[in-house]
């Protein structure tokens, strides 16, 4: 499979990985944009939000609660943290496997661009 993150899922690409488990995958962002900028990712290939369906309510919340339980242990979830997901290029997504960003570790400014 050509995608980036499936590829990640599947250690067929090198990754810092701080959380996994059956249905999600969390690791650092290879380009930064905060101290801590990390990405969470099901490893179910599903390529924008637009194509989530019903059934992928349970998979996007917990992709959420990993957000925040990793903000805790990364000490950022007191001092602030942002969750961003982009969908389609207009809305500046550039893997085509949906993934939630969670930065923090630094005062983030508004808007974001």
């Amino acid at each position: 499979m050509s995608c980036l993150f499936c590829r990640i899922i599947h250690q067929e690409i090198p990754a810092t990985i701080l959380h996994e488990t059956e249905h999600v995958l969390a690791f650092r962002d290879i380009a930064p944009r905060a101290p801590a900028h990390l990405l969470i990712v099901p490893k179910e290939h599903i390529a924008t939000l637009n194509d989530t369906t019903p059934e992928h309510q349970w998979v996007l919340g917990h992709m959420v609660h990993t957000a925040t339980t990793l903000a805790q242990t990364l000490g950022i979830a007191d001092s602030g943290y942002r969750l961003i997901m982009n969908c389609n290029d207009d809305g500046g997504q550039t893997v085509f496997h949906i993934h939630l960003h969670l930065l923090g570790g630094r005062a983030l400014t508004w808007p974001p661009g």
